[in-house]
């Protein structure tokens, strides 16, 4: 049995990853930063495994990785999707921007990924999905430390899977568009207009699916109209 680990996993992609790879029997690992949210997750899908962690804190990154280690000796999945979004132009955010998005989007990813590296190199086989973004490959006006840092995580992505290609080791870069999450609340656009969770958690399923001899490096995936645009908001 596959043992799968997402992080930012109590709603939205996250939330839908889990339950997508629920369904297959996996043992799956979810953790986020919300106790309530993860109570919740918890009594819809009794079997899934959570853990409180805030991918920001360096120490509770490490204290994470260290008791999945100790329980099921290695990861065969590691899905990196939490993150955050903050709005703003580069030339009017704060000072402290960029460093809180790079703490948010990129930091944690490559802290955990370290430390669960070498369980795979030693078997030789596992796979590191990163949920990158549309913001991951073009720039936007008020994308600012957002973009940068998803910018980031995308090159984390492409230096990573040439390292571990010696390996046995897959690296999938997961990049979606728009997608009905939380993070569209309040924003005047049908549902129909933003792609469905479930069809973002369907490529991260169908990717780790493949042989083992097989990698989809990039999953681009935006809403049929496009990206959201001025055209959306008459």
């Amino acid at each position: 049995m596959s043992v799968v680990l997402v992080t930012g996993a109590s709603r939205g992609i996250g939330r839908a990853i889990v339950e997508r790879f629920a369904r297959e029997d996996a043992t799956v690992i979810a953790c986020a930063r919300g106790q309530a949210a993860l109570d919740a997750l918890r009594a819809a899908l009794p079997q899934v495994e959570c853990h409180a962690c805030d991918m920001r804190d360096g120490d509770a990154v490490d204290a994470l990785a260290r008791d999945v280690l100790a329980q099921h000796g290695a990861v065969d999945l590691l899905v990196n999707n939490a993150g955050a979004f903050r709005p703003g132009g580069i030339a009017g955010e704060d000072d402290g921007a960029l460093l809180d998005m790079l703490q948010a989007n990129l930091f944690g990813a490559y802290r955990l990924t370290r430390r669960l590296l070498p369980k795979m190199v030693e078997r030789r086989s596992g796979m590191v999905l990163n949920v990158c973004s549309t913001a991951s490959i073009a720039a936007y006006p008020n994308g600012g430390s957002y973009s940068i840092a998803k910018h980031a995580l995308y090159g984390f992505s492409r230096n990573l899977r040439e390292e571990m290609k010696p390996h046995g080791v897959r690296v999938v870069a997961l990049l979606p568009g728009a997608t009905l999450t939380a993070s569209w609340d309040g924003v005047p656009l049908p549902p129909e207009r933003l792609m469905p969770a479930a069809d973002v958690a369907e490529m991260a399923w169908t990717a780790w699916s493949l042989s083992a001899r097989t990698v989809v490096e990039d999953i681009l995936m935006r809403p049929q109209l496009g990206d959201i645009g001025e055209a959306d908001f008459p």
